[in-house]
């Protein structure tokens, strides 16, 4: 089976039309919190999920990745505690959820054994670099690639 690389996940996770974060608080100093704001600043279609607050960032929240209104075309960026993240990961492949970038710190290996028994391997993206520190490097050679495509440079 072929394997993607990270690049290619990461570009594949970008293309999606929503996206949603799970993690996210009114706390700002959470990872998850920054993360949102960044979707939001970028002026990208995203939902925070929280199991109790209506609004985060205000932005309209949603309690569970089940009331996502699209999962397929949905990607999650998911800041949580290993456990949550496990739960998670259940949730996502029953809904057929696009794409999943799992942020440092989400993931332990009962995360990772998951992943690779249920071959989720091709949609999520895990082990590697936080969302703040690449995303925006992603979005701009998309933009370029997408823009300038088959000319040289």
């Amino acid at each position: 089976m072929h394997s993607s690389t990270t690049q290619q996940k990461q570009e594949r996770f970008f293309a999606s039309s929503q996206f949603a974060v799970i993690g996210a608080s009114h706390d700002q100093s959470r990872w998850a919190s920054k993360v949102l704001g960044w979707y939001r600043d970028k002026h990208m279609d995203v939902i925070p999920v929280h199991p109790r607050e209506k609004r985060l960032d205000g932005l309209h929240a949603i309690p569970s990745i089940s009331k996502l209104p699209s999962p397929s075309t949905t990607a999650l960026t998911i800041s949580t505690t290993p456990f949550v993240t496990l739960s998670l990961l259940k949730q996502a492949r029953a809904l057929s959820i696009a794409s999943i970038w799992i942020q440092p710190g989400a993931a332990d290996q009962n995360v990772v054994d998951y992943i690779e028994a249920n071959d989720l391997s091709e949609n999520v993206i895990w082990g590697g670099p936080c969302i703040l520190r690449e995303g925006d490097h992603i979005i701009q050679r998309q933009w370029f690639d997408e823009t300038y495509e088959g000319q040289t440079c």
